[in-house]
């Protein structure tokens, strides 16, 4: 087996081609097949992260996004943020998340902290 490290869209291309038929077989741990899949899926998967990496979502989006997964309304994060009004601000861009709130919003909805952190 000759591996090496995927440089190139083409390069990233023809290795996505060529794991595609492990995933529809059974492969067995240890076995030659098995440890060149993984092997291509680790190669793969370091290209995507250096060409493809996802951002971690704006933090009032990701609040909305939990709002809406939860059936939340504003009055349901009020013992996170403050009163309604302070929401309200927070939700329009008006006022900045205080690391308090972050925390209880994460404790609370579980929303990841570096979601709401926003790096």
């Amino acid at each position: 087996m000759e591996f090496k490290p995927i440089h190139t869209e083409e390069e990233y291309e023809a290795a996505l081609k060529a794991v595609e038929p492990y995933f529809d077989q059974e492969l067995s741990t240890g076995s030659e097949e098995a440890d060149r899949f993984e092997i291509m899926v680790m190669l793969i998967e370091a290209y995507e992260a250096k060409h493809y990496a996802v951002l971690p979502p704006d933090p009032i989006e990701a609040i909305k996004f939990r709002m809406e997964q939860a059936g939340l309304g504003i009055k349901d994060l009020e013992p996170m943020i403050g009163r309604s009004n302070r929401v309200y601000e927070i939700l329009n861009y008006k006022r900045p998340l205080t690391l308090p709130m972050i925390r209880r919003l994460h404790r609370e909805l579980g929303i990841p902290a570096e979601s709401l952190i926003g790096f």
